[in-house]
């Protein structure tokens, strides 16, 4: 007799994303990382929302390709500056701040602040 579970198995999308300890980061990653204006503005962004509340596809004011944003989500994900996790269709993102600072103090308050 056959037995299904009732967890469902993550697709492929999910599984592909890997979250980095900011602990794991160094400054010069994190200054690379924070170097782009794009990836810059997509902090600002973040920082002004709820966690869990702004998915990927709400970025459409940015002037990049699908693919090159999805490029820049990764770059702050494997930074330790971003979470992501998936929910249904939509990929929704998460600002690490507090991680991030505890790792860099002041560092994204100097991005935050510019203009």
């Amino acid at each position: 007799m056959e037995q299904y579970s009732d967890v469902r198995p993550q697709s492929n999308r999910a599984r592909n994303l890997t979250h980095t300890s900011a602990l794991e980061v160094s400054l010069q990653g994190a200054l690379d990382a924070l170097g782009d204006p794009i990836r810059r503005r997509i902090v600002r962004e973040l920082a002004g929302v709820p966690d869990w509340t702004r998915a990927c596809g709400t970025f459409n004011d940015l002037p990049v390709a699908k693919s090159t944003l999805s490029h820049h989500f990764s770059v702050l994900r494997n930074v330790g500056l971003l979470e992501q996790r998936d929910e249904g269709a939509r990929r929704l993102n998460r600002l690490r701040r507090a991680e991030f600072d505890d790792r860099f103090p002041g560092l994204l308050s100097l991005v935050l602040a510019e203009e």
